[in-house]
C-alpha cells in the first residue's frame, strides 16, 4: 500500500515536470511580450501528433528532436506575422488571437487525423521496470522526468549564463533600457517565442506514449500550465519550477487517497488559496511594463 502511495506521489511529479516545461514557455512568452498564449495547448498536442507522424521515419529519438523543431519554425512565422501587432495592446486581444490560432490547429488535426484517439507505441529501448528493492517504476518515466530536468537546467543557463539571457530579463524587468542602449528586442522576442513552443511540443511528444492522441488534448494540460503560472509567479523562473511540483504533489496525493475525480480541483483550490494570500503568486516579480 505504501509502495503504491510512493509511485503515485511519483506519477503526480511527473506531471508536474510536464506543466513546469509548458509553464515556463507560457510566463516568458507574457513577461517579454505580453502575449497571454492560449494556443501553447494546441503546440503540445501538435508535438505529440508530430510524433505519430515522424517516428516511422526518424525513430523516437529522431521524432524528440525533429518535432520540437518544427514547431519551432512554426512559432517564428506566427510571431512575426501574428504577435508583432499585439505587443502593445492589451493582452485581452493576444487571448482572442491566440485562442483562434488555437482553434485552428485542433480543428486542422480534427479534419486530418479524425477525432478518434490514436495509440503510440513507446520505444523499446525504454519499456520495463527498474527495480529498487521492493520499489517498481517504469523505465520511461524516469527517461521522462530525466529529459525534463535537463531541459529546465538548460533553460536555466540559458536565461543566468548567457549574454541572451541577460538582455531577456532585462528586457522583462525594463525594455526602456534597452531601447536607450539602442538593442532592439525584436530578435530575442523571436527566439523565445520560438524556445518556448519548441518545449510546449517536446512535452507533447514524450507524452503521447503514455496517453491516447486526441486533438484536445492540450486544454487540461494547457489549464493546468496556466496555473502553474497563476501560483509561481509572473516573471519568475524558480516560481515555475516549485509550482509545477507541488501542483504535481498535490494532483498525486490526491489519486494515491484515491480521490483522482477531485485532483484538478484540488489544483484550483491551491490557486485559489495562494493568490488570497499572495496575489502575485509565490514569487511573483515586479514587472515595470504591466505596471
Amino acid at each position: 500500500m505504501v509502495l503504491a502511495f510512493l509511485s503515485q506521489l511519483l506519477n503526480g511529479l511527473l506531471d508536474g515536470y510536464y506543466y513546469m516545461l509548458i509553464a515556463l514557455g507560457l510566463s516568458l512568452i507574457f513577461s517579454l511580450g505580453g502575449i497571454v498564449n492560449l494556443a501553447h495547448g494546441a503546440f503540445f498536442t501538435l508535438g505529440a501528433y508530430l510524433a505519430l507522424v515522424l517516428t516511422p521515419y526518424f525513430g523516437f529519438f529522431g521524432a524528440l528532436i525533429a518535432a520540437p523543431l518544427i514547431a519551432a519554425v512554426v512559432a517564428i512565422i506566427m510571431e512575426r506575422f501574428l504577435f508583432t501587432r499585439f505587443y502593445r495592446e492589451d493582452p485581452l486581444y493576444s487571448l482572442l488571437l491566440t485562442f483562434g490560432i488555437s482553434m485552428i490547429i485542433e480543428q486542422s488535426l480534427r479534419w486530418y487525423f479524425g477525432a478518434t484517439p490514436r495509440a503510440y507505441s513507446m520505444p523499446g529501448e525504454l519499456r520495463g521496470q527498474i527495480f529498487l528493492g521492493d520499489f517498481v517504476y517504469s523505465r520511461y518515466r524516469i527517461f521522462l522526468i530525466a529529459i525534463a530536468i535537463a531541459t529546465v537546467a538548460g533553460v536555466w543557463v540559458l536565461l543566468n549564463r548567457s549574454a541572451f539571457g541577460r538582455i531577456v530579463r532585462a528586457g522583462i524587468q525594463n525594455p526602456d533600457i534597452l531601447g536607450t542602449l539602442g538593442i532592439s528586442l525584436r530578435p530575442y522576442l523571436s527566439s523565445v517565442v520560438a524556445i518556448a513552443i519548441g518545449i510546449a511540443a517536446l512535452a507533447g511528444v514524450l507524452m503521447a506514449p503514455l496517453q491516447p492522441i486526441h486533438p484536445m488534448m492540450g486544454v487540461e494540460v494547457g489549464t493546468a500550465a496556466f496555473v502553474v503560472v497563476i501560483i509561481g509567479g509572473l516573471g519568475s523562473f524558480w516560481g515555475v519550477v516549485v509550482a509545477a511540483l507541488l501542483v504535481g504533489l498535490v494532483k498525486g496525493l490526491m489519486i494515491g487517497l484515491g480521490l483522482t475525480q477531485y485532483s484538478m480541483l484540488a489544483i484550483y483550490l491551491l490557486m485559489f488559496a495562494v493568490l488570497l494570500v499572495r496575489p502575485r503568486g509565490l514569487f511573483g516579480e515586479r514587472i515595470t511594463r504591466f505596471e
